[in-house]
């Protein structure tokens, strides 16, 4: 803005025809000329300049062209050069007798004297207007504002202010070229200016540049690292596609050893029985022969060893009757004798009585329809009324929806048939809320089927701790001396019969469970396990696994 403002001043001088600055290869920047008229000046105006520095180059190596004055017949063109610009300044001539295309016809007076020649010489004078006659005829000169000019030229003679009018001109050319030498130097500010806000607009543009350069190298380093983790989620894959490939080949591997290994296994068994049988066929063979070729004397060695028995049996038997007669009429005669082995004898059964029946129920066990000796003596009236009732209906006093009560009926039936025919009892399983029934049916079940029944509680196992595996073991020894039969049912057995994998149950816990599952690994003809239970979810596998029928009781 500031360039455009210079050069309009500089525009409105007067008798200024154009202003052009242009770079150090001649190319126009600010013009006031037409285009044609920009571009002839610009080349001719850039060859003027460097023709002029070469000449002040060769005059003075020093020495270098800062400013270019020239004045033609029409024009002044004024030069200011620099590192990168240069500005030129075309104006026309200024003449102290006025402006205008042709040249004023100088006075008479003005001319200078000719070379050698006196100036009063009439020929010489005759020869000067001869001179003046053929350039009046060879540049046209207007006679008119010659004369105007000669009397201007007197009168300015005749004048006595004529030495201050000329100082005045002269005056007024040195403030034009004050003027000029202003105006060149106002561009030069603005050139200087203008190299200011390139080299802004320069670094701005690096600045931009070094942002850009920024974010491409941020945007590119992103890019690598996309592809860097992809490359590395594509080997982690193939690696364990390459891994997943591997096992299966060796998985692929063990299987054919297996199958190898197998059938190598197979064909020795084959090959061994057949050997087996080859050699026992041929040692019956000559066991056979043998004894058809020793046969005469078998017989005769079997004659004389069955002869030599019978005589040692006879004698025995003799030996032995001779005794016992003599110790019989021993013991016949003495009274003492007799009373004291009857008593031994009855001490005897009742020891042996006690120690195969057991002396009473184990702690766990909470209550029983087994009758021990002591109870016997102690309660003989409710022992007969025990031993002496009548079978009644197992699901007496039981309210049951249709379809279990007939499947409850099939497992009365079932269990009573099996205690006659002395067969293998069942394990089942009650599962439901409480209060339905599950005891109460067990109860009547034991007394339908004639078995005894056993009550316990897995609340009461839990917390014996390390004694809980020795009381388990009493309770299934008890239940197998049993000569009626027992129905063993355990309530609320998932409080020690818990899973092992999943729940935190304690060393004796498990070991507990393991007890049990050993008592219990094979059906028995002794007692018929029932276990009870209000979360049937909790029971270990190998627990379910020793089930053979789930009965739901609902509400």
């Amino acid at each position: 803005m500031e360039v455009d403002e210079t050069l309009k001043r500089i525009q409105a001088q007067k008798g200024v025809t154009g202003v052009i600055i242009m770079d150090n290869l001649g190319r126009s920047i600010r013009s006031t000329l037409d285009d044609e008229e920009t571009t002839k000046h610009t080349a001719l105006l850039r060859q003027l300049c460097d023709k002029s520095k070469s000449v002040i180059k060769e005059l003075d190596t020093t020495n270098d062209m800062s400013f270019l004055r020239l004045k033609t017949k029409k024009n002044e063109i004024m030069i200011a050069p620099d590192k990168d610009y240069l500005v030129d300044i075309l104006s026309k001539m200024s003449w102290l007798f006025g402006m205008g295309s042709q040249k004023a016809e100088m006075p008479p007076g003005f001319a200078p004297p000719p070379q050698g020649g006196n100036p009063s010489d009439p020929n010489q004078q005759q020869q000067a207007g001869d001179s003046a006659t053929g350039s009046k005829v060879s540049y046209s000169f207007d006679s008119t504002a010659l004369e105007r000019a000669a009397k201007a030229a007197k009168e300015l003679e005749r004048n006595p202010n004529a030495k201050q009018a000329l100082e005045l001109s002269r005056m007024q050319e040195v403030s034009r070229q004050k003027e000029f030498e202003l105006q060149t130097k106002q561009v030069e500010a603005q050139i200087q200016a203008m190299k200011s806000d390139s080299q802004r607009v320069a670094e701005e543009e690096r600045r931009k540049t070094l942002n850009e350069e920024t974010k491409h190298a941020h945007s590119r380093a992103e890019y690598q690292d996309q592809l860097a983790r992809k490359r590395q989620e594509e080997e982690l894959s193939m690696k364990a596609r390459m891994q997943e490939e591997a096992l299966r080949k060796q998985e692929e591997s063990v299987r054919k050893q297996e199958a190898l290994r197998k059938a190598t296994i197979e064909h020795e068994l084959q090959l061994r029985h057949k050997y087996d049988l080859e050699r026992i066929e041929a040692e019956v063979k000559a066991k056979a022969k043998a004894a058809r070729e020793n046969r005469d004397v078998n017989l005769e060695s079997l004659r004389a060893s069955e002869e030599e028995r019978r005589k040692t049996i006879v004698e025995q038997i003799k030996t032995s009757g001779t005794v016992i007669g003599a110790g019989l009429q021993e013991f016949i005669t003495d009274r003492k004798k007799i009373v004291a082995t009857v008593g031994g004898l009855t001490a005897l059964a009742v020891g042996w009585y006690t120690a195969k029946r057991g002396t009473g129920k184990p702690s766990l066990v909470r209550e029983t329809s087994r009758l021990s000796p002591i109870e016997t003596f102690k309660h003989p009236i409710q022992v007969a009324r025990q031993v002496f009732r009548a079978k009644e209906d197992p699901l007496k006093g039981v309210v049951l929806n249709p379809s279990l009560e007939s499947r409850l009926r099939d497992i009365a039936i079932t269990t009573k048939n099996t205690k006659r025919n002395y067969g293998l009892f069942r394990n089942v399983l009650f599962y439901g809320p409480p209060g339905t029934g599950k005891t109460m049916f067990a109860k009547s079940l034991a007394r339908h089927s004639g078995l005894d029944f056993a009550i316990l509680t897995g609340g009461d196992v839990a917390p014996m701790g390390k004694d809980g595996v020795s009381a388990i073991h009493k309770v299934f020894d008890w239940a197998e001396s049993s000569r009626k039969g027992l129905v063993l049912f355990i309530d609320e057995a998932d409080a020690f019969l818990r899973k092992r994998s999943t729940e935190q149950i304690s060393e004796d816990m498990r070991a507990m469970l393991n007890a049990f599952l050993y008592r219990t690994g094979e059906q028995s003809r002794k007692f018929m396990l029932i276990v009870a239970s209000n979360q049937p979810e909790q029971f270990d596998w190998a627990v379910n696994d020793r089930l053979d029928e789930l009965v739901e009781f609902d509400l």
